[in-house]
């Protein structure tokens, strides 16, 4: 597996842009509601919160550990949403896609299947990952019935796993989709889109 470096990738919906903090008036104009954050760990309801979010992926960036991307429009450039590659493992193959979200307009369109294969289709074909993760909170029933629509396997449940913004320690549903399922799932993607 070839290191994940920033890319741009681009579909005919979305454009998926090295993360910047050039970006920050766009991802607060979309993603400061405070339902985009319910299940996620932490919790970002104002500006400041955004940039530390961004300065937090960047740092990660810096370190090895992660890719983000600025989710655009392909035909306006507005910025809908953020999402990354994390976890990391050159060694063994793998990668995580996820701390995705997108705003509210845009949820159940086309921008959240074609962000999801853009960056599995760069993982398996171009970086050459034999595995990709996902994963979500445990009660958060659409994203796991979304991350099933991709064609991800479910591989198994962390329970206690980690602890939310709120106190509450959330079970942690885990996904995968392997390369040598990676045909399949692409041309099911590929229809669906």
């Amino acid at each position: 597996m070839i290191k994940p470096e920033p890319v741009t990738l681009e579909g005919a919906t979305v454009r998926l842009l090295p993360l910047s903090l050039e970006h920050l008036d766009g991802l607060c104009a979309v993603g400061l509601e405070p339902e985009l954050w319910q299940w996620i760990p932490t919790r970002v309801l104002d500006r400041q919160q955004m940039k530390a979010y961004v300065e937090l992926a960047l740092d990660e960036q810096r370190r090895g550990l992660s890719v983000p991307f600025t989710t655009c429009l392909e035909d306006t450039d507005q910025i809908v949403g953020c999402t990354r590659y994390a976890n990391i493992s050159v060694p063994d193959g793998r990668l995580e896609i996820g701390w995705t979200w997108i705003g509210k307009p845009w949820q159940r369109s086309a921008v959240n299947t074609e962000a999801k294969y853009l960056m599995l289709r760069h993982a398996f074909e171009t970086l050459g990952c034999t595995r990709v993760e996902l994963k979500t909170d445990g009660m958060n029933q659409k994203s796991r019935d979304a991350i099933l629509r991709l064609g991800a396997k479910q591989d198994g449940v962390l329970r206690r796993h980690m602890m939310t913004y709120s106190g509450r320690i959330r079970d942690t549903v885990y996904f995968s989709i392997l390369d040598d399922e990676w045909p399949e799932v692409r041309s099911n993607l590929e229809q669906k889109l």
